[in-house]
């Protein structure tokens, strides 16, 4: 498992960037760093953002 940043805003960020680089979805994302996105999503609705599929972003 990819590790990742632990700060929210860093995480945010951190796959945000990904998303929009590299993934054309947060399953492809989550497939290839081997992440749980279920864990991924709680960890990033904790601090009020949601990912946007037609846009591949959280926000």
């Amino acid at each position: 498992m990819k590790e990742l940043p632990n700060d929210p805003m860093m995480l945010y960020s951190y796959v945000n960037m990904k998303l929009r680089d590299c993934y054309s979805s947060l399953n492809e994302l989550c497939e290839d760093l081997q992440l749980n996105r279920a864990e991924l999503e709680r960890k990033l609705k904790e601090v009020g953002f949601e990912y946007n599929p037609e846009k591949n972003r959280f926000w």
